[in-house]
């Protein structure tokens, strides 16, 4: 038995809200499971290989919501830059250089929901 891949699951107060602010970060999303009122109960993202789910959680509470995800990517400051011009909500704190050698920076998304993302330090530097 093999695992072949995993896709972290995000609450999220309003899918189509979530869905609208990954994809000005770049993410291609797609809603699942439209009600008549109009909002979708569930929606994928995806960038690369990378994949999250979406779900609604009408009751969320976004200051006590602990969902986070740790994202490896190539180029982690060219990344920052992208999100940073972007002009989403949440939280975007700025990269930088950790003890276990990786530059990482963090994403907090209006939900609560924490992206955690980082590449390897190159040799000489960031």
């Amino acid at each position: 038995m093999t695992f072949e891949r995993l896709a972290p699951v995000f609450p999220v107060r309003n899918v189509r809200a979530a869905l609208e602010h990954y994809r000005r970060l770049g993410f291609i999303a797609e809603a699942y499971g439209v009600q008549s009122e109009g909002d979708p109960i569930y929606g994928f993202i995806r960038r690369g290989s990378i994949e999250l789910h979406l779900t609604r959680t009408v009751d969320l509470d976004p200051d006590r919501n602990t969902s986070a995800c740790y994202l490896y990517v190539d180029d982690s400051n060219n990344l920052f830059e992208e999100w940073s011009c972007a002009g989403v909500g949440g939280r975007l704190h700025k990269p930088v250089d950790t003890p276990y050698r990786l530059r990482e920076f963090a994403h907090v998304d209006p939900d609560g929901n924490l992206l955690r993302v980082g590449s390897p330090i190159q040799s000489g530097g960031a």
